[in-house]
């Protein structure tokens, strides 16, 4: 009957425990969170990125106004953040998937934590209704030596295996701990997750009224200098047309000279001064003869050059001559021409004033007014032009003598 009874005793004992500590998560909780560590790392990388050109968009609007380079730079703003909204989906996908592998890993380690209690409880039962000497009793009454090492043997593993089932309650009730505040992080995590992508959201629709503003904005330049440029074109025909028609006077009279046997007027420009007259205002040059490409993309050719210079810096001629033309001209603004004889013609534009009215004689090297701003969208500046042969204009730079370095 004490045999039956010590077998009923370790048929009770609970079955699996074989003294191994599972893991406290799934298997793909590491791979979980090495995933989202590495989407941080991304997302990180992402915004420091945006912010350089956070920094580079204050740089263009502090000191260049490039509103061509303010475009590229929102565009390649919303670009990021686009890549940080992604980023965010990305890392709110791997949060829900490992929600759900914890929340099915906790469903389990509940289960089996009713399990064992219930079979803790059993085995705390029997042991209450066999009292503390039941232990004793169990090894006294063996019938010979080799029983009672036999019994005391399954005594022994039957006090270690409640001793392990004691300890897996303890293990999974630290378990469940652990993956209850494992998922109060990770709701902590979902709920930043989204908060911080409303955010990008919300700043990716702000960047693209901003560019849809400064694209306009770009149009309305555009349309303003195209328009600029073709009043600039004509008044340089404008000119061009006063040129000719002085030409077309000197010939005339100078063919009326000759008839009445009187010589030809010389130039005081020749080629003996190519690369040797003098600057007429000392500066550095804005733009060159011929044609320009603007940083819009629009283009101009210009029959002179733009000499930099501080408002009403003097102006020299650069040889005699005789003032044809001081007066306003359109974009060009206050301009004066002097002819020099022979058909050369020299041209003096964006003039804050003059100091010699037309038809008054010039010395070479006379102040004939001072440096003026015509054009709001460029510095102080003169424009010069060079006309030496019958108005036609050609680059000043192989006139003047070189600037040194």
């Amino acid at each position: 009957m004490r045999r039956l009874a010590l077998a009923l005793v370790l048929c009770a004992l609970p079955a699996g425990l074989d003294g191994q500590q599972r893991p406290a998560l799934p298997p793909s909780a590491q791979q979980s969170t090495e995933r989202i560590r590495e989407q941080q790392l991304e997302l990180e990388r992402l915004r420091q990125e945006r912010r350089t050109l956070e920094q580079r968009m204050r740089d263009y609007q502090r000191n260049a106004q490039n509103v061509a380079a303010e475009r590229q730079n929102l565009e390649r703003q919303a670009q990021a953040t686009a890549r940080v909204v992604r980023s965010l989906d990305s890392q709110l996908g791997t949060l829900y998937n490992e929600v759900e592998n914890v929340n099915a890993s906790l469903v389990r380690t509940q289960d089996e934590l009713f399990i064992k209690r219930a079979v803790l409880t059993r085995r705390v039962q029997e042991i209450y209704k066999r009292g503390p000497l039941y232990t004793l009793e169990a090894l006294l009454s063996a019938e010979s030596f080799g029983s009672l090492v036999a019994r005391y043997k399954y005594l022994h593993l039957a006090a270690q295996r409640d001793r392990s089932l004691v300890q897996r309650v303890e293990q999974l009730n630290r378990q469940i701990s652990e993956q209850r505040a494992m998922l109060v992080r990770l709701q902590g995590d979902v709920e930043m997750n989204r908060r911080e992508k409303a955010e990008e959201e919300q700043r990716l629709r702000r960047l693209e009224l901003q560019r849809g503003r400064t694209l306009a904005q770009i149009e309305a330049q555009q349309r303003t200098a195209q328009q600029r440029l073709q009043q600039i074109s004509r008044d340089e025909q404008r000119l061009t047309n006063v040129i000719t028609a002085l030409e077309e006077s000197r010939r005339r009279a100078e063919a009326a000279a000759a008839r009445s046997g009187a010589a030809p007027s010389a130039s005081a420009l020749t080629t003996a001064d190519l690369g040797r007259l003098d600057w007429p205002v000392e500066g550095s040059i804005v733009y060159r003869y011929g044609r320009v490409v603007n940083p819009n993309n629009t283009s101009i050719t210009w029959n002179g050059i733009g000499i930099s210079a501080p408002a009403g810096t003097p102006v020299k001629a650069i040889a005699e001559g005789e003032v044809v033309f001081a007066e306003q001209a359109g974009t060009y603004g206050l301009t004066m021409i002097v002819q020099h004889g022979g058909g050369a013609y020299s041209m003096y534009a964006s003039l804050q004033e003059v100091h010699v009215r037309r038809g008054g004689r010039v010395t070479k090297g006379q102040t004939l007014g001072t440096v003026g701003q015509a054009d709001p969208d460029l510095p102080p500046r003169l424009h010069f032009e060079i006309r030496p042969n019958g108005g036609r204009a050609v680059d000043p730079l192989d006139w003047l003598r070189r600037q040194p370095r």
